[in-house]
């Protein structure tokens, strides 16, 4: 049940003094805690804690780990603040609090109850990407269409705003961040016709400060006369690069990550795709679909954005994360975004004007032969194209793109990038559908399949500065946890068939491998216990779009089935089955630590 809320605790909940964006940039450096998702404004996924390290690795037990009670994708990153860690889970979002001093007993849960219909409308499963930490509170969004805001001590709701509607087939999977006195959430369900926003909602009670969408007219995308794209011009460009009202069903979904520069003062995200699927009912550019906006998270104003895959033919989301990055380029030092895009190249932007550093391909593709750094648009390969009424094979990427939401690492000792991500290729035929709200909205079949060599997935490292591969690792199914890098000179993932890993960010040599009850697509994190020692969570349990073959049980026999996906992934269920359990692990305590522990204990 929920908790109600105490007019004296709504009151005390206001009595502190609200952390500014500098409070929780320190509080997120602090690598004995991890406060959000991302572990910084930066997105870079590093910590720089190193009592677990490349000699010693080899040696991680499982300290203690923890059920969920619930059987599907686990896609959330744990948080830590002080002696507690909190886990959001998949549909029913539940909201954990466990004692870091107790081996992870329960202090308390808090339970949504949000609605059952909101399964039904999410197009990928019931995932949830995680929480954010600011000001004693713990944001997270409901499957329905909720942000709350949760006591960090007492479990008790201090607020509850409803901003989608799900029986128009609008929810929410992604991970909010707070920025100053706001915790910024936007939606999902690009493929039910929604149109997309970002919302910042007011830390202290809840109330909408404003909304940013993706598409229509710049009044409503919040784009003032300070906007200014790079390589687009015109006023109204999300109204007049669509036929005429499409962009009222136009996608545009914000449902992956945020990051924030402190610098500049911008936060930076991704729009998904335009909808339908069906490229050929809606012609035109379909600004802002697919695209990245660099946002003033205090007024919502838009000052500048890029449209990565203008008339996106393929659900190429523009969702992955915006790594933050002071780079050494060509002798010169630059202030850039990093970003690993589904079209399979590697974006490398300016992020005070949005304009291409440089731009190539990290994996196999074959439907953008080129990125033009002066128009800032893709050159697209005329064979790959999907008429009406006809298949197109072996598109490369598949839908899921050379990497899809499962968060890439930077490593500042090595200046490299860690990218988990996929290995496929698609079959393509698009179809007329017509909008029904609560319905899909898509006209399309697509079959995936394994692209070039047969494996279906990589984890490898990059050199974004250079713009090359430094070493790959290939796997049976593509990569769809996060990455973790620390100070340790290690990095951290999880694969589908149960395995969580670490390799030597230098080489890639695996240097530890344990087997997980259940696949692992969630983000590992690390930490700095009560106790001092150093631990690494990761929560396992398959599902997710690449799951989904195993967390809905779909018939296998069927490729087109979870949007094509289950034809990539017909095998699944040979190598893992359902779960739902954080594992917590952490290196042999001496018996003199031991024995000391106890006696303190």
């Amino acid at each position: 049940m929920r908790l109600p809320v105490s007019p004296l605790l709504s009151c005390l909940a206001l009595a502190p003094a609200l952390a500014t964006a500098e409070d929780l940039a320190a509080t997120a450096a602090d690598d004995a805690q991890w406060i959000m998702p991302a572990k910084n404004y930066q997105a870079t996924r590093y910590s720089g804690l190193d009592q677990i390290n490349g000699a010693n690795v080899g040696q991680l037990t499982v300290a203690w780990e923890f059920s969920t009670g619930v059987l599907r994708g686990h896609e959330s990153a744990p948080l830590v603040v002080g002696d507690t860690m909190y886990v959001v889970t998949p549909w029913p979002n539940l909201l954990y609090a466990l004692d870091l001093n107790d081996a992870g007993a329960i202090k308390w849960v808090y339970k949504p109850a949000p609605a059952r219909q909101a399964q039904g409308e999410a197009c990928c499963d019931v995932v949830n990407r995680g929480a954010a930490y600011a000001d004693g509170k713990i944001f997270f969004n409901t499957l329905d269409d909720y942000t709350i805001a949760v006591d960090a001590k007492s479990g008790r709701e201090a607020w509850r705003t409803r901003l989608g509607d799900v029986t128009k087939g609008e929810t929410m999977t992604m991970a909010p961040l707070v920025v100053g006195d706001h915790v910024l959430v936007g939606n999902s369900g690009g493929e039910m016709g929604v149109r997309g926003w970002l919302a910042a909602l007011d830390t202290s009670n809840g109330h909408i400060a404003w909304r940013a969408y993706s598409t229509g007219p710049d009044e409503d995308v919040r784009i003032g006369s300070d906007f200014a794209a790079p390589y687009a011009t015109g006023k109204d460009l999300g109204v007049s690069t669509w036929p005429k009202d499409a962009w009222r069903n136009g996608g545009g979904a914000v449902w992956g990550w945020l990051s924030y520069d402190p610098e500049s003062k911008l936060v930076y995200y991704g729009t998904s795709n335009p909808g339908p699927w069906n490229a050929n009912q809606r012609p035109g550019d379909n600004a802002w679909t697919t695209a990245v906006f660099a946002r003033n998270p205090e007024t919502g104003m838009a000052k500048w954005a890029y449209q990565y895959n203008p008339h996106d033919l393929y659900d190429y989301d523009g969702v992955n994360e915006h790594v933050v990055l002071d780079l050494d380029i060509g002798g010169q030092p630059r202030k850039v975004i990093v970003h690993a895009d589904r079209n399979g190249y590697m974006y490398v932007l300016d992020r005070y004007t949005g304009r291409i550093v440089s731009a190539g391909p990290y994996v196999h593709t074959n439907t953008v032969n080129k990125v033009d750094t002066q128009t800032g648009r893709p050159e697209m390969n005329a064979t790959k194209d999907v008429p009406e009424g006809h298949t197109t094979r072996d598109i490369c990427p598949a839908a899921s793109g050379g990497k899809d939401w499962q968060p890439m690492a930077y490593s500042p000792q090595t200046k490299w990038l860690y990218i988990p991500h996929n290995n496929l290729c698609m079959d393509m035929e698009t179809t007329p559908v017509g909008y029904l709200p609560g319905t899909p909205f898509v006209g399309a079949k697509v079959a995936m399949k394994a692209g070039p060599g047969g494996n279906r997935g990589n984890f490898s490292a990059w050199d974004p500065a250079a713009g090359k591969q430094i070493w790959d690792i290939q796997e049976r199914f593509p990569v769809w946890s996060g990455a973790l890098a620390t100070g340790g000179g290690i990095v951290f993932y999880g694969t589908l068939d149960r395995w969580f890993k670490a390799v030597d960010a230098k080489t890639g040599q695996e240097l530890f491998r344990f087997r997980t009850g259940a696949g692992v697509i969630g983000q590992p994190i690390t930490y700095r216990g009560p106790d001092g020692r150093q631990y690494v969570a990761v929560l396992a349990g398959p599902g997710g779009w690449a799951g989904a073959a195993v967390a809905g049980d779909l018939d296998t026999t069927v490729p087109y089935g979870a949007l094509g996906f289950v034809g990539a992934m017909r095998d699944l269920g040979d190598h893992t089955a359902q779960g739902g359990t954080l594992y917590v692990f952490a290196l042999p305590q001496a018996p003199a630590a031991k024995l000391a522990a106890g006696a303190a204990k």
